[in-house]
């Protein structure tokens, strides 16, 4: 019930700053072609992947196209998180971890291991390693699954801007719901909040609105590893 409760208020707050939102530098649209959600039918993990394509002029995106603000879009998201829920989900900082809550500790929804960067001149990542919480199964502890943040530059069709392809996908993640409840209950409330919630997140991109990264370590490329191949299939537009 909680998580429904989360989803209605995500649409509510979610449509009232689109309503309120002004001239954006940049337009975002939401991939929606087919299912992004799957889960496995043997293992029961679950694999989400939502996708947006920015398109901002050119000189927009080189000026952005650093580590520091790979940093502030990882910050955005989570931001987006606790706004959308009206404060109900904050986001707790160590050195070594970050905590998903409902309001605070204890009640930890999700925890995961320092967040993973890689940035080259194409292409930026950064990737949470989920470690346990309460919406996680005893399977799916230990850092196995992870959410990440994918962005990808890629030509536009109008002269003087660029695209950026921006995916939010949670992979190898076995959530408590479907194990204790089932998987429809499971697809049907928190996945459903989850997509909702990323599908905002995404739209709200457009306004280059990113938010001051609380930890602040990088500043050139020369001091992000280059991305690895990909550990899933990306989204095809």
């Amino acid at each position: 019930m909680a998580l429904v409760i989360l989803a209605a208020l995500a649409v509510v707050v979610i449509v009232v700053r689109r309503l309120r939102r002004g001239e954006d530098p940049a337009t975002a649209e939401i991939d929606k072609a087919g299912e992004h959600t799957t889960i496995d039918p043997e293992t029961g993990s679950v694999t989400s992947v939502q996708a947006a394509d920015l398109t901002m002029r050119a000189e927009q995106l080189r000026a952005i196209w650093t580590p520091m603000h790979l940093e502030r879009l990882a910050r955005t998201y989570w931001r987006f998180l606790t706004r959308c829920t009206l404060g109900l989900v904050r986001v707790k900082y160590t050195e070594g971890e970050r905590f998903v809550c409902l309001i605070g500790r204890p009640f930890v929804l999700l925890s995961f291991q320092a967040p993973e960067y890689e940035m080259d001149a194409n292409r930026g990542i950064v990737r949470w390693r989920i470690d346990k919480g309460l919406l996680v199964s005893r399977r799916g502890k230990g850092g196995n699954g992870y959410l990440e943040i994918d962005a990808l530059r890629r030509p536009s069709n109008r002269e003087g801007y660029e695209r950026l392809h921006v995916e939010v996908a949670i992979a190898n993640y076995y959530p408590e719901i479907a194990s204790k409840l089932g998987r429809w209950i499971y697809a049907n409330t928190q996945s459903r909040a989850h997509v909702l919630v990323t599908h905002g997140f995404l739209r709200s991109l457009a306004r280059l609105d990113l938010a001051e990264s609380v930890v602040g370590r990088f500043a050139t490329l020369d001091e992000v590893p280059d991305p690895a191949p990909p550990e899933r299939e990306p989204v095809a537009r």
